[in-house]
């Protein structure tokens, strides 16, 4: 796979030497981890930051595991790798069933929740890629053709830039999902980009202006105060 720096974790765990144990793990394997110490607080970073992956125990208090899965994927296709003390099959097929990708029973060797992890994401990357790769996307008045690169409102085509294209079009792949200016130049511009975040809002003033003066009657990138932004209209694919 790809530098794995690209890639960000959200740890839920309640138990500290836990998060720790494997903050240590993935932080060896280049990953980029952040930490929740109950499914309150998981929920909450989750609707601030984008993840690639959640590892979520399923043993904690005020809110279990199993509930903060549901939550999740009332929103989010993000990969979840449940961890669990019961090895009872019926518990499995339980998590599995309510929407978790994959299981790992503790006690558990760090080979294999590092394979997990790799695995699940390897998954992920190839059906992004083959959900996205012929798409249309359509919104009210709006519509994204995604092999084409290309952005029509009311059947009029926009002319967007390369960049804005790519700005616009990964919004909207992640509907509902507040990106943080840094998170949008690492993965517009990559790590090595010398510049500053205003660059990502100079693109979004273009866009913006560009889809109001083609007619579109709504903004579509909501501005998260203290945040970023977000894609916020609803649509379908096809």
């Amino acid at each position: 796979m790809s530098n794995m720096s690209e890639f960000r974790v959200l740890v839920v765990d309640d138990e500290w030497n836990m998060r720790n144990l494997l903050r240590i793990y993935l932080l060896k394997e280049g990953f980029e981890v952040k930490e929740a110490s109950s499914g309150y607080e998981a929920l909450s970073i989750i609707r601030q930051i984008a993840f690639d992956l959640v590892i979520l125990d399923v043993m904690m208090p005020g809110m279990e595991g199993w509930e903060v899965c549901k939550v999740i994927r009332e929103t989010e296709t993000i990969p979840i790798l449940m961890l669990t003390a019961r090895s009872d099959t019926k518990d499995i097929v339980h998590g599995l069933g309510i929407g978790a990708d994959d299981y790992l029973t503790k006690p558990f060797e760090p080979e294999e929740l590092v394979a997990r992890v790799f695995s699940l994401l390897r998954r992920s990357m190839i059906n992004q890629s083959q959900k996205f790769q012929h798409t249309i996307m359509e919104f009210h008045n709006l519509k994204i053709n995604v092999e084409a690169r290309e952005v029509y409102i009311h059947e009029k085509s926009i002319d967007f830039t390369p960049k804005e294209f790519d700005l616009f079009l990964y919004l909207a792949k992640n509907t509902q999902r507040s990106f943080q200016r840094e998170e949008l130049v690492e993965q517009l511009w990559g790590y090595e980009y010398t510049g500053d975040t205003r660059a990502v809002d100079t693109h979004i003033k273009n866009i913006r202006e560009k889809l109001q003066r083609a007619g579109l009657g709504y903004n579509p990138i909501g501005t998260v105060w203290g945040v970023g932004y977000k894609f916020t209209a609803q649509g379908v694919m096809r």
